[in-house]
């Protein structure tokens, strides 16, 4: 579809009751080493919409979108073999890394995506960089993108060692705010009714963003976290019960892409409490859970102590059994001390001691 018959986006700046979603969007679109944004929620939340509408604001105003069916050759390209074997040059068909690379890879249902082809996004989401190996025959080439899934989690979740991945995630629920679902539904209509006319209401915002996130690409550089944001970055992960220290340095990076974006000399412990609650959403664990298996284990040698002091006059029946069993050895485990028994004469036998007559 060219840009001629394409269907005008929604204005991000008219997005309503979205405020999380348009923040983490921010700064993924600043910092797209992030790792992407999972948006969860039902249907008709406006997961789409947003996408479409953050694709305009950035410099290639490219949006992908990876359909459900795709293969892996489709998401991150081909090397014909043949030419390298015949001309000794590595020929590469690009997929859609390539295509997105400084757009948008958006991936509606990526919970429904096969593991491997999620893998292969996130990898390059993370790194920015795609690679394809076939045969011992590699080929990288750029793939710096902003990626962004969504989910409706009745409809399944993502593995844990995928969901965490992402590096922000939002969970949308339905708005049954009267106003504001009156605000969002008239501005639907109006767009849908004058979609150049709503957009121009919007025009300057929309400039507005474009020229902020360019101005905030160049700032990250410069920005730096002192020993207080650190302390508090990791107060709030161990708080949360994280796994492994990749919420660490998200938080720290997103921290510093708002700092970018609002143009603060530095990066403060603020700017951490305002992106904590997206890099934790996916990534936090009940410290009750966590630690009760451990609290059990360490409290039954205490409660065995406890029970000894508390009755240091009555041993237990296994202490008289491991007394009396005292000289037996490992060997002689189920081995029973000798218990006296009565002794009944019985008629017609004689005593092995008795005398004959």
């Amino acid at each position: 579809m060219n840009a001629a018959t394409q269907r005008p986006a929604f204005p991000f700046a008219a997005l309503i009751g979205q405020k999380p979603l348009q923040q983490a969007l921010l700064l993924v679109a600043i910092d797209p080493g992030l790792g992407g944004v999972l948006v969860s929620g039902p249907r008709g939340t406006a997961k789409s919409t947003a996408a479409r509408a953050l694709a305009e604001l950035l410099p290639e105003g490219q949006l992908v979108n990876l359909p459900l069916g795709a293969s892996e050759d489709r998401l991150i390209g081909t090397l014909d073999i043949e030419t390298v074997l015949r001309d000794g040059a590595v020929r590469f068909s690009p997929g859609l890394l390539a295509k997105a690379h400084r757009g948008v890879l958006y991936v509606d249902e990526v919970n429904l995506l096969p593991d491997g082809l999620v893998d292969a996004l996130l990898d390059a989401a993370a790194s920015g960089v795609n690679t394809v190996e076939r045969d011992g025959v590699s080929h990288s080439h750029d793939a710096s993108f902003v990626l962004i899934g969504t989910m409706n989690p009745e409809e399944g979740e993502l593995r844990p060692q995928l969901i965490d991945r992402f590096g922000l995630m939002v969970e949308l629920q339905n708005c049954f705010e009267p106003r504001v679902r009156q605000r969002i539904v008239k501005a639907r209509l109006a767009f849908d009714l004058d979609p150049e006319g709503f957009r121009a209401g919007y025009t300057q915002q929309q400039e507005t963003y474009v020229r902020r996130i360019l101005t905030a690409r160049e700032a990250l550089p410069k920005l730096d976290f002192d020993d207080a944001v650190h302390g508090h970055v990791s107060a709030l992960c161990i708080d949360a019960a994280v796994d492994g220290l990749r919420a660490d340095l998200v938080m720290l990076r997103a921290a510093r892409a708002l700092a970018a974006f609002e143009q603060a000399a530095a990066v403060t412990t603020e700017h951490v409490e305002r992106v904590a609650e997206a890099v934790l959403a996916h990534r936090r664990h009940d410290r009750e859970t966590c630690t009760d298996g451990d609290a059990r284990e360490s409290e039954a040698p205490q409660q065995a102590a406890d029970d000894a002091i508390a009755a240091p006059s009555q041993p237990s029946q296994s202490s008289q059994d491991a007394a009396s069993g005292a000289a037996t050895t490992d060997s002689d485990w189920g081995y029973l001390p000798p218990q006296p028994a009565g002794v009944a004469q019985v008629k017609g036998v004689i005593p092995l001691n008795a005398k004959k007559r």
